[in-house]
């Protein structure tokens, strides 16, 4: 390696660890705001096993880790809990039953089809991986706490609406 070649090595070392420092200074939203619900669910089992699985992301109730503080992980996190939250809420459910339904059973088949909680969760969140007795332990408890009821009619089996909705 040539006397340039490292020169210029060093002067990129050098301008991408002051880059990292500046974007440290980028402010980020990472909130909780209050809770406007309190879902009475079915069991305390349910309720740990929603809280454990599902709560970081899809609540006002977000435990944020020490690396929600550095850029740019802390960008991709807040963005990910507030769109999150943005599709479902639990400390915000206050939908009409029919809302209800559809965002019930969106989650039903969510977890039945291993979308939630998504892996990218799951890689530094191994405590959040649901056995599959506990994925059928929720299903059932959101069954219950929702009073989830079928489809109408010429729906059933469809998710149509749904896909889109929730994540």
């Amino acid at each position: 390696m040539t006397g340039k070649t490292r020169k210029t090595i060093k002067w990129l070392v050098v301008g991408l660890i002051i880059l990292l420092i500046i974007i440290q200074l980028i402010p980020v939203k990472k909130d909780n705001p209050p809770s406007m619900t309190d879902i009475k669910w079915d069991s305390p089992q349910t309720r740990s096993l929603a809280r454990r699985a599902c709560y970081d992301c899809h609540s006002n109730e977000t435990t944020w880790p020490y690396y929600s503080n550095i850029a740019p992980v802390s960008w991709f996190l807040s963005d990910h809990v507030h769109e999150g939250r943005r599709h479902l809420n639990f400390s915000e459910w206050n939908y009409p039953k029919t809302r209800q339904d559809r965002k019930a059973r969106s989650m039903i088949r969510q977890i039945n089809e291993g979308e939630m909680p998504l892996d990218s969760y799951l890689w530094l969140h191994p405590e959040a991986r649901l056995s599959g007795s506990e994925k059928q332990q929720l299903i059932l408890g959101i069954e219950r706490t929702f009073k989830v009821t079928p489809p109408p009619p010429g729906s059933a089996g469809s998710n149509h609406g749904e896909e889109h909705e929730e994540h």
